[in-house]
């Protein structure tokens, strides 16, 4: 079991790594006009997207994989695993909503600034941190 979690940790940290760069990207999309930087950017956010999605696919597998061995919803003590999935659910909503803005920038359809994109690269980092709370100080 705990290369079933050694696994989790490891597809957790990629898909981060992604959800952190993705709208950074996005940030320089919206900054730049059509032409070659534009085409480089785009090149590069979707591949990025397709590498990092499969890896959202496999951190979510595994974690439920080690959730089902060790029956997280069992007895008292293990709310603090039901506000995680709740983040967690976020997490998956949050890169469905990066899909759509790639769509968006794919059909020059894009209408937010790059301020709005700084802002929203923010959301992944407070529900890591968030997450990362309730793993290990479990607070209720």
């Amino acid at each position: 079991m705990l290369w079933v979690k050694a696994f989790h940790i490891i597809f957790v940290v990629s898909w981060f790594a992604g959800l952190f760069y993705l709208p950074r990207l996005f940030v320089n999309l919206a900054m730049v006009e059509d032409g070659p930087a534009r085409d480089r950017l785009m090149l590069m956010t979707g591949k990025l997207l397709r590498f990092m999605t499969p890896i959202a696919v496999l951190a979510v597998a595994f974690g439920l994989w080690t959730w089902s061995y060790y029956n997280f919803f069992a007895g008292p003590g293990w709310r603090w695993m039901h506000a995680k999935l709740l983040l967690v659910f976020l997490l998956i909503v949050y890169h469905g909503v990066c899909i759509h803005l790639y769509a968006r920038f794919s059909a020059h359809r894009n209408t937010r600034s790059h301020v709005w994109y700084r802002w929203f690269n923010e959301i992944p980092v407070l529900l890591l941190a968030g997450v990362v709370i309730l793993v290990t100080v479990k607070p209720f």
